[in-house]
């Protein structure tokens, strides 16, 4: 159970219908045209379905994959890790934990120059970003 529960209709009152698919029914946005994969922007990722401080933009870094990825969620409980074994291979999906929102996956081991070697492989549609102040790290 979640923090924040919605029916199904109202997830679709509230939501696009590419929101809806990633979100809600764990598609992924096409590589290389979400709105993050290249920004630079200072500021926290939210979950865009409940608002949901997910990712700051220090923890973001270059992945060339096509999506935002990020070495790390903002604390423990932001994100929560859910066994994947469709499309015939072994993946840990990535979920808000607040309303259970698809976000993407969690890559672990790739060899990244980042503290965790984690490669949290995130959908641009997935996320809103919240620039920050002027003086923000």
């Amino acid at each position: 159970m979640y923090e924040v529960e919605k029916t199904d209709d109202e997830w679709r009152a509230e939501l696009s219908p590419e929101e809806y698919a990633v979100l809600r029914q764990a598609a992924t946005e096409p590589p290389f045209l979400g709105e993050y994969t290249d920004t630079k922007t200072i500021g926290v990722y939210r979950c865009r379905a409940c608002d949901a401080e997910l990712f700051r933009s220090k923890t973001k870094f270059e992945s060339h994959c096509g999506w935002p990825s990020f070495y790390a969620p903002t604390d423990d409980d932001a994100v929560e890790l859910v066994p994947d074994n469709t499309l015939g291979m072994r993946r840990i999906e990535a979920r808000c934990r607040r309303c259970g929102s698809h976000l993407g996956h969690l890559f672990h081991g790739e060899g990244y120059d980042t503290p965790t070697d984690d490669r949290y492989c995130i959908n641009s549609i997935s996320l809103t970003l919240e620039p920050a102040g002027v003086d923000a790290d």
